[in-house]
């Protein structure tokens, strides 16, 4: 990355830096009623314990396209920055559970992912270092006793079965006080951890068995459009168009009627943008499953007549996701263009944003060598380059270009907390359908 006291931010198509600049100038020249909101809007409805967010900034446009609330790739955070991340720890296990002492992570049940456990190693060290006592509790179906596993860093970690007792978990005489979750329950809700006494956090309701994408970019437009009418300007320039289609299945090709309508409508809402900011760009939108991650089921469409015409090889790629689901369910999203270059290759870049609590702890750049700027850069082939949000997020400087480096990490922290506002509010639903059932049982 070069000097690691400072940041680095890819190059952005000169052609397009105008009109980024000019959100950038906007949301700088606006900050202190931005971070007002924020409290306010924190205030109203609690973040959940943590996310990422997926990024893509077209220069004339910049929104989040994608919000993990069980998020991995903390190993791809700058070192040099997590003594912010132990202190959101701190503040998020405040509020959950104010007298935690031990936490359980429940992991993603992989076995040989390495790239994976140095993510859960580095959450660790983190727990830890915010002084917790942290122990693994895996829900793989033939763990019988620990197990060690040894990384590519040099460091271990050893998953354990867990317990029940009644309403409590465990791991021998260890009972924590909050269970984290690091699964997002693709394989479904472990009965094991249903009905705990012990908070768990994120619930078990945000995981994919229940949690829909459209659901969440939902709130987020409504989110939008508030923040949009704050600080004067077009909710679009944040806010990606999308649809959703119910009842697909792409071996038999029902819902396909669906699809090539919803399609058609939002490259016709964004051929229509286009024109009115004089964008000279080729429409697209991106076909995602509902419910998944891991950038599975994702294909970008530049026209409905490709829709039609899907082959056998797309098709199965859109008919699954993580640990074999079906698609039921997709999301018609507008694609958003990444102008963005990294190193002497120029490949495409994006950046990602991770969130402890309300807090924004770092983030990196997705970049990869061998796709285009209207693809989905979540694939295999991929890189990270870290990069540095500590200090110029909460503290832009006005007096330098929009586009340099403090500037545009905090552009990106406002981005990324709107979409973790639109979970906050998916949080807030889950807990009072909760309520609401709890009282009536």
């Amino acid at each position: 990355m070069g000097d690691k006291s400072r940041p680095a931010v890819p190059h952005l198509t000169t052609a397009l830096t105008g009109p980024l600049q000019e959100i950038e100038t906007h949301l700088l020249l606006h900050q202190a009623a931005i971070e007002q909101w924020f409290r306010a809007q924190w205030h109203q409805t609690p973040a959940p314990f943590y996310a990422s967010v997926d990024l893509r900034n077209a220069g004339f446009k910049l929104a989040p396209v994608d919000t993990n609330l069980f998020p991995a790739g903390f190993n791809n955070l700058n070192p040099a920055f997590r003594p912010l991340c132990v202190q959101a720890i701190q503040a998020g296990i405040e509020k959950v559970c104010p007298e935690a002492r031990g936490v359980l992570v429940i992991p993603e049940n992989h076995t040989r992912n390495m790239p994976y456990f140095e993510s859960l190693a580095s959450l660790i060290d983190v727990l830890v270092m915010a002084g917790l006592q942290v122990r693994i509790g895996s829900l793989l179906p033939d763990l019988r006793e620990p197990k060690t596993v040894t990384l590519p860093s040099g460091r271990t970690l050893t998953l354990e079965p867990i317990v029940r007792t009644g309403n409590k978990i465990k791991i021998g005489e260890f009972e924590p006080c909050l269970i984290l979750l690091n699964n997002d329950l693709s394989a479904g809700r472990p009965a094991i951890l249903e009905h705990l006494e012990q908070p768990v956090a994120p619930p078990l309701a945000l995981g994919w068995p229940n949690r829909l994408k459209s659901s969440h970019f939902t709130h987020y437009h409504q989110i939008a459009a508030e923040f949009a009418e704050l600080i004067n300007i077009d909710p679009w320039l944040i806010d990606p168009i999308f649809r959703r289609c119910g009842k697909i299945d792409f071996h038999k090709r029902t819902g396909e009627l669906c699809l090539i309508k919803y399609v058609q409508e939002v490259l016709d809402a964004i051929r229509e943008k286009y024109r009115e900011y004089g964008i000279d760009q080729e429409p697209f939108v991106m076909l995602k499953a509902d419910a998944g991650t891991y950038g599975m089921a994702v294909m970008t469409v530049k026209s409905a007549d490709e829709v039609r015409e899907l082959n056998r090889k797309q098709r199965n790629k859109m008919a699954r996701v993580k640990e074999g689901r079906p698609v039921t369910d997709v999301i018609v999203q507008e694609g958003v263009y990444t102008f963005e270059k990294w190193g002497a290759k120029n490949a495409v870049a994006e950046p990602v944003v991770y969130m402890i609590d309300h807090f924004v702890v770092g983030g990196f750049y997705r970049v990869h060598t061998e796709r285009g700027p209207n693809e989905n850069l979540n694939a295999p082939g991929m890189h990270f380059e870290p990069l540095a949000f500590a200090g110029s997020c909460a503290y832009p400087d006005p007096n330098q270009e929009p586009d340099a480096s403090p500037n545009r990490f905090y552009v990106y922290g406002v981005t990324a907390r709107l979409a973790l506002l639109a979970a906050a509010r998916e949080l807030k639903e889950v807990e009072n359908v909760t309520q609401r059932v709890a009282s009536q049982g």
